[in-house]
Formats: structure tokens, C-alpha cells, sequence
């Protein structure tokens, strides 16, 4: 595959918080896509997902923290969700731990990415493994 077409490796983030709960990329998603769509139900649709897993997702996150990241309105015309202030202030938060880790990892991430086999097939990796496992 050519340089130019080739995909940069990037580092994602994943918190796990000691009292359980987790924040990380999907969650950063949904609340992204909750802020354009202003429900949780246009969301799921959005994101493609069902509308119970982007509420119990909502629900967990809102436990997660002692304030709100999302406050709901059933019924309510023109949007039945809104991101709290404190939940736009955790986004933030994770946005910039999302940089200083990129910054901090560049080196070691490029030194990696400058030793790939980029004749590799992660399709091929799945069907070896369930072959091996059968």
C-alpha cells in the first residue's frame, strides 16, 4: 500500500475509574451525537444502535459521576436530551488527555507503525484463530 494512503496509528483512551464506571470513545460518541441529534432516541439512530443500549449507556454515565453528563426531558418537543455543563466540562477533560497522551506517545507510536507488516490481513487473523480453535 502506498505512504499516502496509509492510515496514521493513533492511541485511544479508555478510563476506568475506581469507583467502576468507564469513559471512554463510545461514550465520547454518544454524547457528540446527543449534542447535534438533542435526543437520546435520535442518537441511537445516528449511531446505529438501539435505543436501549444508548439509555442504559446515558444512565450509567449519569451514575458514573455525582452530576449529570446528560440531563433528559421526556416529551419534550424539540429534543428530549441535552448535555449538562458538567457534562461538556468531562468531554473537554477527556479531549485533552486524548492530546497530551498523542503528543507523549508520537515517538514510541511512529517507531511502532515504522515496523508494520503492511502486507498483514486482520481478516486472515480472525479465520486462523477460529481455525485453530475449532
Amino acid at each position: 500500500m502506498p505512504k499516502s494512503k496509509r492510515q496514521a496509528a493513533y492511541v485511544t483512551i479508555q478510563l476506568n475509574l475506581p469507583n467502576g464506571g468507564s469513559f471512554g470513545p463510545e461514550d465520547l460518541a454518544l454524547i457528540d451525537t446527543i449534542r447535534i441529534e438533542r435526543s437520546i432516541i435520535g442518537a441511537s439512530r445516528a449511531l446505529q444502535l438501539s435505543y436501549r443500549k444508548c439509555w442504559l449507556s446515558v444512565d450509567a454515565l449519569n451514575r458514573t459521576f455525582e452530576s449529570p453528563v446528560v440531563a433528559t426531558f421526556p416529551g419534550r418537543r424539540g429534543g428530549g436530551a441535552e448535555i449538562t455543563q458538567f457534562g461538556e466540562r468531562l468531554v473537554a477533560l477527556y479531549r485533552s488527555i486524548e492530546r497530551h497522551t498523542s503528543n507523549s506517545a508520537k515517538k514510541s507510536v511512529d517507531e511502532i507503525t515504522a515496523s508494520l507488516d503492511w502486507s498483514f490481513d486482520p481478516k486472515a487473523r480472525v479465520s486462523a484463530a477460529a481455525r485453530d480453535s475449532a
